[in-house]
């Protein structure tokens, strides 16, 4: 039994391939990130819907026309400069100018609370009501239910915390000798509603390479998520959507109130997620691997049901949708194809995509039934 144990350990180090084996990689001088986004619907920042917001979501009809487009860039280098100054110099399709500034950032330091936690922080009271699954009906065990009284004295639910989800993490001041980023107080300028990312990318900076890449069409924004909403015959309500090109998959997840302290939530999920982790931009291999699981919905489904337990414990809530998008990664110079040759790159970049909608659950034309 010993010897099979060890041939079996020998023929799975044989398979490694050697470029894993025995190549080594060093950290690139410069690393660049563009995270992109088309937003739908209500804001889905930290500030509330403005009744102008509510207004049009009411007033019925898709959310088509009222999607914003939004970039967030960002630089870090492990290079130092005395005054850093870098910039994109962006494509003509863009309809932004010539160039976006990427500035330094100030650190500040917030000041800790004696008791550790962040300013402004207040123990949560009542209860979470968590909820899952397409379907007019929430499956057996539902809602999981967590007292935050007790769960603040120590007392912590069996099978509280979820699965792992790979969260990427990008440049930044903290991980940066030198780190800039757009949007910032020198410029904040509106991405146009007609732009494009098509084209050639140079990134210049005095604390960095030169980094230069073209993206094509496949990379380009993706278009809105037109999402709509109908009360089913059962009391739940009937989510539908166009499919998104180029989308990987999709995920929506639901926040409301029972009208007392208790907080209640769903995600589309079959199992049992949180879900804020997957409310960002997510690798393409993650969204695959959370598909297959069936915690994230394929590309091919286009419609689900939020339960009818959860649309009356919660008859105000706010969903938010994402569909997940393509991934763009270049690095210079080219890996070496000899794997004892290390791999010293001057420069890496990722382009990253996304779309989002967010709507009041039940709003638009939601009272009425949903037509068989």
């Amino acid at each position: 039994m010993k010897t099979t144990t060890r041939i079996a350990a020998a023929i799975a180090v044989l398979c490694i391939p050697p470029a894993l084996a025995q190549q080594k990689v060093n950290p690139p001088v410069a690393t660049y990130w563009m995270s992109v986004d088309t937003a739908s619907g209500l804001p889905m920042g930290g500030g509330a819907p403005s009744m102008m917001d509510i207004g049009r979501m009411m007033m019925g009809g898709g959310m088509d026309g009222g999607a914003s487009r939004s970039m967030r860039l960002e630089l870090g280098s492990q290079r130092s400069a005395g005054a850093p100054a870098a910039a994109h110099e962006i494509p003509p399709g863009l309809n932004m100018g010539a160039s976006l500034p990427l500035e330094t950032p100030q650190r500040t330091r917030a000041e800790p609370r004696e008791d550790g936690m962040p300013e402004n922080f207040e123990k949560p009271r009542g209860r979470l009501l968590i909820f899952w699954g397409c379907g007019e009906q929430a499956g057996s065990g539902q809602p999981y239910v967590i007292d935050f009284a007790k769960l603040a004295q120590g007392q912590v639910p069996p099978g509280l915390f979820g699965r792992r989800i790979n969260v990427q993490r990008g440049p930044s001041s903290a991980r940066s000798k030198t780190y800039g980023d757009w949007p910032n107080q020198r410029d904040s300028t509106r991405v146009a509603a007609d732009g494009s990312l098509r084209g050639e990318h140079v990134i210049k900076g005095n604390y960095s390479p030169d980094i230069r890449f073209s993206l094509s069409e496949k990379h380009d924004f993706m278009e809105p998520v037109n999402l709509a909403q109908r009360r089913s015959g059962g009391g739940g309500v009937n989510l539908s959507w166009n499919s998104v090109a180029n989308a990987q998959g999709y995920f929506a997840t639901a926040m409301g109130s029972s009208g007392g302290e208790d907080v209640v939530f769903w995600s589309s999920s079959n199992s049992r997620e949180f879900g804020e982790l997957l409310m960002t931009w997510l690798p393409p291999a993650e969204v695959a691997r959370l598909a297959r699981e069936k915690v994230v919905l394929s590309p091919s489904v286009t419609e689900c049901t939020v339960p009818s337990q959860f649309v009356a414990a919660a008859p105000s809530a706010f969903l938010r949708f994402i569909a997940y998008g393509e991934e763009a990664n270049f690095a210079h110079p080219p890996r070496p194809q000899d794997p004892k040759t290390p791999w010293n790159p001057e420069w890496a970049v990722k382009v990253r995509l996304k779309s989002t909608a967010s709507v009041l659950l039940g709003g638009e034309d939601a009272g009425a039934p949903a037509r068989s």
